[in-house]
């Protein structure tokens, strides 16, 4: 399903909050809405980046994109509407009690490491000692 892969894409590039709506009962409008988060302008510009350049991969390229603002973006496929939000413009809109009727699925990122990776440092050759070793201290003779 188009929505999922959209998901998918989306936490690609650590998209939050990622939740796909089923709009079918509600609307003709669209059958999903996919709504994400991001934490900075530069990261929601990545999340769409990303998933526009997936989907027209599998030769299915966004119909429209609004992408003008620095707090949120929409990229429509028709049948799949994706909603980036910057994560303090997100409550403003609410898009989920907007929509609350529909049927709301959370999305997580499955990917077994989805932290950063953590290079292992390479075994460091022991330093010798400049200091030259002292001998032992001679010991006084107690009277």
């Amino acid at each position: 399903m188009l929505a999922n892969a959209i998901a998918k894409l989306a936490l690609t590039r650590k998209a939050l909050d990622v939740v796909i709506m089923d709009l079918r009962p509600l609307t003709s409008m669209t059958d999903f809405f996919v709504v994400c988060s991001a934490e900075s302008e530069t990261q929601l510009k990545a999340i769409a980046d990303a998933v526009v350049e997936g989907t027209e991969k599998k030769g299915n390229g966004p119909w429209h994109k609004e992408t003008g603002s620095p707090h949120w973006a929409l990229l429509d496929y028709s049948d799949v509407v994706l909603h980036i939000f910057h994560k303090n413009t997100r409550p403003y809109y609410n898009l989920e009690k907007l929509w609350g009727d529909a049927e709301i699925k959370w999305v997580k990122d499955e990917r077994p490491n989805p932290s950063p990776r953590v290079r292992k440092k390479a075994a460091m050759p022991k330093k010798k000692s400049t200091a030259r070793a002292k001998a032992p201290a001679a010991r006084k003779k107690v009277a």
